[in-house]
């Protein structure tokens, strides 16, 4: 039997339907929408078009208007170019930028980036909790200041930063508000209007689209200087040849997404607590790391005590899990997003994300919880 996925935040299978809705930009003869999206014949228009109608798709979830979608080949691109088409652009306001210490690495490298090119980069501490406090946001403005990035929502524990309040001290301070909101797009609401940000980023694979697609909402009249230079493409913001089939794909995840947005985080909500509880109460001293209630509904982040997260996982070939970020994967030094709430060493390392998704089941999760419980019982009684 395949081991039960509990690693959506890491990535999410391809929904059926949006391969579908793939499959005729992607295989097919002369009346598919193979063609260029730049040629003005009838097949480089199919494919225009497909790319426009998935433009308004994901723009439906941001709530925002098409022209502000920047199609980027991820979402590590997407915060790049947010930041240093920005950094670039209105250096001469200023070259100061604030950030969080628990960015994904797409912000936190673009960021040192820019601090070897003569930028300077405040780097927030985050509470005990994994919230930035907007307090100290004001304390590191300066008048230098002109970009805050800091990520709707962490990729390893769930917490929801308060990106809103952030947004409106610093339209206060006339400065932009970047947001990673890669794994918050379509488990919650992102109106972009509500948040208050200028610029967005969402990826493909987080929504049940195909890996190699993300997107970057730039609010109108927010300059960048592009980081691909080439033709036009992208009102001139990010040059190259669309990538018509993972386009439609993200624009159609971005539909079924939004169809069953506020159901569907219910029902996940309701399987992350049953997945904590039955954890909980069979194993002592568990502990949660997160805030409380800002949180992702999908995801959970516990340490289990006396025995190492990774040891834990090997130790149950039947639940597919992490004991962190996707790219922090297979180190043996503690979460750096762990340490930076405050966590011992000791808890940090005990510590597993488990993330349910869209095909996840209560058998599943009951499952699941039964293994890794055995496991850690296994393990604890192998030390004593």
């Amino acid at each position: 039997m395949e081991p039960i996925y509990l690693d959506y935040n890491a990535t999410t299978p391809v929904d059926p339907r949006v391969a579908e809705a793939i499959l005729p930009y992607l295989v097919g003869g002369l009346a598919s929408g193979f063609g260029n999206p730049s040629s003005s014949h009838a097949y480089g228009r199919r494919a225009y078009l497909a790319v426009e109608e998935a433009r308004s798709q994901v723009a439906r979830i941001l709530s925002c208007d098409a022209a502000e979608i920047v199609f980027t080949g991820a979402g590590s691109e997407a915060d790049n170019l947010a930041i240093v088409g920005v950094a670039e652009v209105y250096r001469e306001r200023g070259n100061h930028l604030i950030t969080s210490q628990i960015e994904h690495p797409a912000v936190l490298n673009t960021c040192r980036y820019l601090e070897h090119r003569g930028y300077r980069v405040t780097y927030l501490p985050v509470d005990g909790e994994c919230r930035v406090q907007v307090a100290d946001v004001a304390r590191a403005i300066t008048p230098e200041t002109i970009l805050i990035t800091v990520m709707h929502s962490n990729n390893e524990t769930g917490t929801l930063q308060p990106i809103a309040e952030i947004s409106t001290l610093a339209r206060s301070r006339g400065i932009l508000v970047h947001t990673d909101a890669a794994q918050s797009v379509g488990k919650l609401p992102t109106r972009v209007d509500d948040l208050g940000v200028d610029l967005l980023t969402m990826v493909g694979h987080k929504l049940y689209a195909p890996k190699g697609i993300g997107a970057l909402y730039v609010r109108s009249g927010v300059r960048l200087e592009p980081l691909i230079h080439g033709a036009g493409h992208e009102s001139g913001r990010r040059a190259g040849t669309e990538n018509v089939p993972s386009i439609v794909g993200l624009g159609k995840a971005c539909e079924i997404a939004l169809s069953s947005l506020l159901k569907e985080g219910e029902r996940l909500g309701a399987l992350r607590d049953r997945l904590t509880r039955k954890l909980a109460s069979s194993v002592p001293g568990l502990a949660r790391n997160g805030h409380p209630s800002e949180h992702l509904p999908n995801t959970v982040n516990v340490s289990f005590p006396g025995v190492d997260g990774e040891e834990l996982l090997a130790a149950t070939p039947s639940v597919a899990a992490s004991t962190g970020s996707a790219c922090h994967a297979g180190r043996t030094e503690p979460s750096a997003v762990l340490m930076a709430m405050g966590l011992s060493r000791e808890r940090a390392l005990g510590a597993v994300r488990l993330s349910v998704g869209r095909f996840t089941t209560e058998a599943e999760v009951d499952q699941a919880a039964e293994a890794l419980v055995a496991s850690w019982r296994s393990l604890v009684e192998r030390r004593s």
